[in-house]
């Protein structure tokens, strides 16, 4: 029996690394009952007769784990967001980013397609990237598309950490790791036109050694699961209302309508992003009107 990591899952079986060598496993069969699916970035024990056969006997405790994409124990996602083609929107990035915090893993924003806007557009991106800055998340924004300085800005953050990349299909997740890493050559798939939403080029789920890290490439989605936190709980994952929210006037004060909010306080005097609390308002919304789901018995 050894220890390794999962760094690849396809069709079934598990790619393990240990100790410089890689092993191709499956599963041991009473995880399927006990309805235990291995994740790739899950740390496991694991018996082998030969690299190509083997099995994983346990999954060590993760620190965090996403569904979509399906791994695990990850440092930081990089949300791949266009400025166009397809249309930005702050309520797709802001979406990401509170999904990412709620599994604990931190955000980083790095902005693709900049090549396609005018520099009036691209200085209101400019203002738009300094108020994420002014949050705490690290943001690459560079008037070249893959720019040396922000690729290099990337490299640094990616090293000695597990990443997964993240963002719509057609934002530009496979363009960049090709320029992070170019022996890589991952197919990029161009938007197609016709259905406007891209064709899924990644088919499986692995973890590749990238500029001294480890980074997950995954398919390109451009919806997110709804999320299922209470929606009392939703300001915890904005990290500028939680830095204000001890300012508040009322202890559990939801920044809506409280008399003596921090919150509106600071927005009033045009300190916080006007997006972030309108999408912030708008999810509360959703979340308060979501019906419960109850999961039937299988």
């Amino acid at each position: 029996m050894a220890e390794g990591q999962i760094r690849q899952s396809l069709s079934g079986f598990y790619d393990v690394f240990s100790a410089g060598k890689m092993y191709r496993t499956r599963a041991r069969g009473n995880f399927r009952k006990r309805r235990i699916t291995p994740l790739v970035g899950d740390r496991v024990v694991f018996e082998s007769s030969s690299p190509k056969e083997g099995y994983v006997l346990e999954i060590l405790p993760r620190t965090n784990s996403l569904q979509r994409p399906p791994v695990a124990n990850i440092d930081q996602g990089v949300v791949v967001t266009a400025v166009a083609e397809p249309e930005f929107s702050t309520n797709l990035l802001d979406r990401q980013l509170i999904a990412l915090e709620v599994s604990g893993i931190t955000p980083v924003i790095y902005f693709t397609k900049t090549d396609l806007i005018d520099d009036d557009r691209y200085r209101e991106f400019e203002t738009l990237a300094a108020g994420y800055r002014q949050i705490g998340y690290a943001v690459c924004l560079t008037r070249e598309p893959f720019a040396t300085e922000g690729l290099n800005q990337l490299k640094t953050t990616l090293a000695d950490k597990e990443t997964v990349i993240m963002g719509q299909t057609g934002a530009g997740k496979s363009t960049l790791l090709n320029h992070l890493s170019p022996d890589l050559t991952l197919a990029t798939g161009e938007i197609s036109k016709a259905l406007n939403r891209g064709r899924h080029t990644t088919r499986k789920v692995s973890l590749m050694p990238i500029a001294g890290g480890l980074v997950a490439d995954t398919p390109g989605f451009s919806s997110y699961d709804t999320l299922t936190i209470d929606y009392r709980e939703l300001c915890h994952f904005f990290p500028e209302f939680m830095a204000l929210a001890d300012d508040c006037r009322f202890r559990g004060c939801v920044h809506i309508n409280e008399p003596g909010c921090a919150v509106k306080e600071s927005l009033a005097e045009g300190k916080l992003l006007q997006s972030r609390y309108d999408n912030y308002v708008q999810l509360l919304t959703l979340l308060k009107n979501q019906k419960p789901v109850y999961n039937k018995k299988k």
